[in-house]
């Protein structure tokens, strides 16, 4: 019983409307679903990823308009890694990043690190894995150069010890020789979370900050994740519907949030592949409040309206 990798990460913003544009626009992923925080849904909860809202790639949002900027401290993911197929795309990325005003920096190997507009850490590297590239469709992005899915995460822990143990002992993760990275590889792919030190300074959750990550499963094999945290003493949410996926919380000794969150039954459940992302849409438990939540959300118009079609993505 392994995990996939990462399923998806999820952020905070305090600027949709910006946030839109820039992962959208700028970095050319999808915008696979708009909806509302299930907990709150006062708030929006945006979802990007490939064309087709696959597991792997879905970096998703939940907005606070006008929330204070964060800062990454223990316990919190600070850089999100994303992969490329080759070193031309990160000098595409490079160019185009730059053209838009945004401040780049050559990491280790060649990579390319940046932020968004709100202060969330990016690195983009030169896929090596041998997964299925996960690519979403942009009329100014070519299928070759595009964001291809998660590679990892970068976290800072507050027990890297105790951090260490629980990916390796519960979750199966692997820890790649002489360092702090711990790889979690299923049948269908793989991704990594490292730990750096943590900074002095306290961290701050807020717009720009990383809430949580979930490392992906399948419906057949949750309930026995369930069961294998619950044993190991770990205090968690036990079984969550969140409409898309099925979903089990908990938080690992060093401090990050950890989502266990399944393939099924996928982003479709709310129509065909080709709408996705067109309109807002709510799980059906809130779909009686549709008037009432709409009336407090900051209107997004779809994000591809009037887009010439393209040829799909190759992968």
């Amino acid at each position: 019983m392994n995990l996939d990798g990462l399923h998806h990460i999820t952020a905070i913003t305090g600027d949709a409307p910006r946030n839109v544009d820039f992962y959208t626009r700028v970095l050319g992923l999808r915008m696979t679903a708009k909806t509302v925080n299930q907990d709150d849904p006062s708030v929006y909860h945006l979802f990007y990823g490939d064309e087709n809202a696959q597991p792997g790639a879905d970096l998703t949002f939940f907005e606070y308009p006008g929330a204070t900027p964060g800062r990454a401290g223990a316990g919190m993911v600070h850089r999100v890694v994303w992969r490329v197929a080759s070193p031309a795309a990160i000098d595409f990325w490079a160019e185009r990043l730059g053209d838009d005003g945004v401040a780049t920096e050559r990491g280790d190997g060649g990579s390319l690190i940046f932020a968004d507009p709100e202060g969330l850490a990016h690195e983009l590297v030169v896929d090596a894995s041998g997964d299925e590239p996960l690519i979403a469709e942009h009329p100014e992005i070519p299928a070759a150069l595009a964001l291809q899915g998660f590679e990892g995460v970068r976290a800072y822990s507050a027990r890297p010890d105790d951090s260490a143990v629980v990916l390796e002992r519960l979750m199966g993760a692997t820890r790649r020789a002489d360092s702090d990275t711990f790889e979690l590889r299923g049948e269908r792919r793989g991704g990594w979370i490292a730990w750096d030190p943590a900074p002095d300074v306290p961290g701050r959750q807020s717009a720009g900050t990383v809430h949580h990550i979930a490392w992906g499963t399948t419906d057949a094999d949750m309930p026995s994740w369930i069961e294998n945290v619950t044993d190991a003493g770990i205090p968690n949410s036990g079984y969550i519907d969140r409409h898309y996926f099925h979903s089990l919380y908990f938080r690992e000794p060093g401090g990050v949030l950890y989502e266990l969150a399944t393939r099924e039954p996928g982003f479709t459940v709310d129509g065909p592949v080709e709408e996705l992302g067109t309109t807002l849409i709510l799980p059906p438990f809130l779909e009686p409040r549709r008037d009432e939540i709409a009336a407090r959300l900051t209107p997004l118009p779809d994000p591809r309206a009037g887009w010439k079609r393209v040829q799909p993505a190759q992968s």
